[in-house]
C-alpha cells in the first residue's frame, strides 16, 4: 500500500466515529417515517380529524425549519460535539414526552420539542463526519452518512406498522429512548472535541428574520392543495426571507453567511440539492398514493412495494463514495441523473394494471440513480472550503434541502390535484402525467450538474 493510499483509506477511528453518528442520526430519520403510518390510529385515539392530526407532522417540520439556520452558528460557538450531545438529549426528552401525550394538542407541543433536537441531529452528523474525514475521504464518508436517510424509507413504515399493530402508537416514540441513550453513551467517548469556541455574539436580528421566514414558507407549502389561506404565510415568509438576505449581506457575522455561496462547489451543490430534493420527495409522496389509490394496496403493502428503491440506493452507496473520491463529483452526478431519469420513466407510463415487476425494477434503478446524485452533490458542497467554514456551509445546504423537499411535496401534490380534475375517473392517467413533471425536474438538474467541480478534491 502506498503512502497516499494509507493516508486516505477509512481507518478504524473514522469507521467507529461513523457508526456512532449513524446510530444517533437514524433515530430522527426513522421517527419521521414511522409517525406517518400512525396518523390513522392517532385520529381514533384522540377523536380528531385527519386535518387536525396532520399538525403532528407539521409542528415537527416547522420546529426543524426554525433550528436549522441556528445549528451551524451554535456548533461554531460551543463545538459540534457539545451540540450533538445536546441535540440527542433534547430528541430523547421529546420522544419520551410524545409517548405520554394525552391529547392531540399535547402531542403537537411535544413534537415541537422533539423537532428541535431532530432538526439539529442531521446537520451536526454531517459536520462531525466532514471535519473528521478531510477532503480525500469525504465521498466515502458521505456514503456512510447517508445510510440513515436511505434505511428510513424502507424500515420506517414497516417498523411503524408493526409497532402500531402490536403495542400501540406510543411506542413509535418510546422506541427512540433506548437508541438515544446508547447514542449518548457512545458519543461521549467516540466523538472527539473539535475545540471550536468562537465567542462571536449570536446574530439575533438574523435569527428573528431567517427562522420565521423558513417556518412560514414551509407552513404555507404544507397547506398547498389541502387548505385555503396558504398565500398569506407564503408572502409573509418570502418578505422576511428577502429582508434576511439584505441584512445578511451587510452584517459582519450573519447567522447564515451568504458569502459562502461564492464558493462554486457550495453554490452549485445547493441548486442541485434543491432540485433533486424537489423531485425525489415529490415522487416519494406520489408512489405510495399510486399504489393505494390506483392499485388498491394497503399501506403496509405499498411500503413493501417501495422497498426496491431503498435497496438500489443501499447497494450503490459504497461504490458511489469510492468513485466520487476517485474521479470527482461531476461525471458521477451526470451519470446518476441519467440513471434516475431512466428509473422514473416507467412511472410516466403507468396504468391501473402495470406489472409490479416492471415498477420494482424501475424503483431499483431509480434508487441507484439517487445514490449517484446525492453522495457526490453532498461531497461537492465542501469542495475548496476551509474547515472553519464547514458548520456554516452545512447549515446552508440543509436549509436548502429542507425547503426543496417541502416545495416538492407541495408542488407535486398540487399538480396531481390538477391532473385528477383533468382526468375524472382515470386516476392512473393523472398519476402518469404528474410523474412526467418529476421526469422534467430530474432532467432540469443536468444544468447545474455541468457546473460541478470536474476534478476530485485536493488534499487539505
Amino acid at each position: 500500500m502506498s503512502m497516499s493510499e494509507a493516508s486516505t483509506r477509512l481507518d478504524r477511528a473514522i469507521l467507529q466515529l461513523s457508526a456512532v453518528v449513524v446510530l444517533g442520526s437514524i433515530t430522527a430519520m426513522l421517527d419521521m417515517t414511522m409517525v406517518t403510518v400512525a396518523l390513522a390510529d392517532l385520529t381514533r385515539a384522540f377523536g380528531v380529524s385527519v386535518t387536525t392530526v396532520q399538525w403532528v407532522n407539521t409542528a415537527y417540520l416547522l420546529s426543524i425549519a426554525m433550528v436549522l439556520p441556528l445549528t451551524g452558528r451554535l456548533a461554531e460557538r460551543f463545538g459540534s460535539r457539545a451540540m450533538w450531545l445536546f441535540a440527542i438529549t433534547v430528541f430523547l426528552a421529546g420522544s419520551a414526552l410524545c409517548g405520554t401525550a394525552w391529547s392531540s394538542e399535547s402531542l403537537v407541543v411535544f413534537r415541537v420539542v422533539q423537532g428541535i433536537g431532530g432538526g439539529m441531529i442531521v446537520p451536526l452528523s454531517m459536520m462531525i463526519l466532514m471535519q473528521a474525514a478531510g477532503p480525500e475521504r469525504r465521498g466515502r464518508v458521505m456514503a456512510v452518512a447517508t445510510v440513515p436517510a436511505q434505511v428510513a424509507p424502507i424500515v420506517g413504515p414497516l417498523l411503524g406498522g408493526l409497532i402500531v399493530e402490536s403495542v400501540g402508537w406510543q411506542w413509535i416514540f418510546y422506541v427512540n429512548v433506548p437508541i438515544c441513550l446508547a447514542a449518548l453513551l457512545l458519543s461521549r467517548r467516540g466523538i472527539p472535541d473539535d475545540g471550536r469556541r468562537e465567542r462571536r455574539r449570536l446574530d439575533l436580528p438574523g435569527l428573528a428574520l431567517l427562522s420565521p421566514a423558513i417556518a412560514l414558507i414551509v407552513y404555507s407549502l404544507s397547506l398547498t392543495g389541502t387548505a385555503d389561506g396558504w398565500t398569506l404565510p407564503l408572502v409573509a415568509g418570502a418578505t422576511l426571507l428577502a429582508a434576511s438576505v439584505l441584512y445578511a449581506l451587510r452584517a459582519p457575522t450573519p447567522l447564515l453567511d451568504l458569502r459562502l455561496f461564492t464558493y462554486r462547489g457550495l453554490a452549485t451543490a445547493s441548486v442541485l440539492s434543491f432540485l433533486s430534493r424537489l423531485s425525489i420527495f415529490g415522487a416519494l409522496i406520489l408512489m405510495p398514493l399510486y399504489h393505494q389509490e390506483v392499485r388498491g394496496h394497503s399501506a403496509l403493502a405499498a411500503g413493501l412495494l417501495l422497498a426496491p428503491q431503498g435497496l438500489g440506493t443501499m447497494l450503490a452507496l459504497p461504490f458511489i463514495g469510492k468513485l466520487t473520491d476517485r474521479i470527482g463529483a461531476r461525471p458521477v452526478v451526470l451519470s446518476g441523473i441519467a440513471v434516475t431519469a431512466l428509473g422514473i420513466f416507467a412511472f410516466t407510463q403507468v396504468t391501473a394494471n402495470t406489472p409490479d415487476l416492471i415498477l420494482a425494477v424501475s424503483l431499483l434503478i431509480w434508487g441507484i440513480g439517487i445514490a449517484a446524485v446525492a453522495v457526490p452533490v453532498s461531497t461537492a458542497a465542501y469542495h475548496g472550503l476551509p474547515p472553519a467554514l464547514i458548520p456554516g456551509a452545512t447549515s446552508a445546504v440543509t436549509v436548502v434541502q429542507t425547503v426543496g423537499a417541502s416545495v416538492g411535496a407541495a408542488v407535486l401534490t398540487a399538480i396531481l390535484l390538477e391532473q385528477t380534475t383533468r382526468y375524472p375517473g382515470l386516476p392512473a392517467a393523472a398519476y402518469a402525467d404528474t410523474f412526467q413533471w418529476i421526469l422534467g425536474f430530474t432532467v432540469l438538474t443536468l444544468i447545474p450538474a455541468l457546473l460541478l467541480p470536474a476534478r476530485r478534491p485536493l488534499s487539505a
